[in-house]
């Protein structure tokens, strides 16, 4: 199986396995649904710590009002009742004014919080460092947990408004988000490799050969973006190592330089005439006037 190593740029995203002879729109595909999906399951992990400090999202239209604005208006929240974390609520104001403050107690915050780590690690950068692949099974995985830990916190379900359900139901809106910015729609998406396009009409073996043990890092783009650019030729571990190379290098230099100096020559004890002038009177002689 072909090891792919996808980047986005020089960022480094996750490790995927396929067939040498995989069609590139079926590879395309599939790091599309990897990447999107690992995008989904970070927004989420965002937006989780705000519920469990303060509780479910208010209705769009009473978010980032004062309590007298919200008096003054005749608002109110249909869903402050319906959405009562398991064990009961904490109130804990939300300064920003998203969420209502009703939060869940300690005990189902430590849970909603250790399965978001839980989730995290699953789709993390952290696995290709590892050598493990990440899968659409994985991240499926991840979505999962997340999805479970909500409906046990809340038995009742989140607001449709609430952007944690938004994300878990598929109807999240991105538009004028920096999150849009991210997001590769995969009829968008181009892979990149070797600084040459991988046509979706064609296959992976068409570009990189036949060889299953074959590793390759591949480029992720949105159509349009142009080509990304090239990998360095060195690592930035192998500059570092070059770098303290020459710097080795320069220092023995140094030294060797400061042994061959021949400065001493210019002293009186290395002069082999010395002697001699000093027997002969010659020492100390100045030909200017006295």
């Amino acid at each position: 199986m072909v090891l792919v190593h996808l980047k986005r740029g020089e960022e480094s995203l996750f490790l995927l396995r396929c067939s040498a002879d995989v069609p590139v729109e079926t590879l395309t595909r599939e790091i599309a649904a990897v990447y999107n999906g690992r995008l989904k399951v970070d927004r989420i992990c965002c937006e989780m710590p705000e519920l469990a400090e303060h509780g479910v999202s208010l209705p769009p239209d009473m978010q980032g009002l004062t309590e007298e604005q919200v008096a003054e208006l005749k608002l109110k929240d249909e869903w402050e009742e319906r959405c009562v974390p398991s064990g009961g609520a904490v109130f804990r104001k939300d300064e920003m004014g998203r969420r209502n403050g009703h939060a869940p107690g300690d005990q189902m915050k430590e849970v909603l919080m250790r399965t978001v780590e839980e989730a995290k690690a699953l789709i993390s950068k952290k696995q290709a460092q590892a050598s493990v692949c990440v899968t659409i099974e994985m991240v499926k995985e991840a979505l999962n947990q997340l999805r479970g830990v909500v409906m046990m916190v809340y038995p009742m379900g989140l607001p449709p408004h609430d952007p944690i359900r938004m994300e878990l139901e598929d109807k999240e809106d991105l538009v004028g988000t920096q999150a849009s910015l991210q997001v590769i729609p995969e009829q968008e998406c181009q892979l990149w490799w070797a600084a040459k396009e991988l046509h979706k009409e064609k296959k992976l073996q068409d570009y990189v050969g036949k060889n299953e043990k074959t590793k390759i890092v591949v480029k992720i783009q949105k159509r349009g973006q142009g080509a990304p650019g090239r990998e360095p030729v060195f690592t930035e571990d192998q500059q570092k190592q070059m770098m303290m190379h020459h710097y080795k290098r320069q220092e023995e230099l140094k030294k060797l330089d400061e042994a061959d100096d021949d400065s001493h020559l210019d002293s009186e004890w290395s002069d082999g005439q010395a002697l001699k002038r000093r027997f002969q009177g010659l020492n100390n002689i100045k030909w200017g006037p006295r």
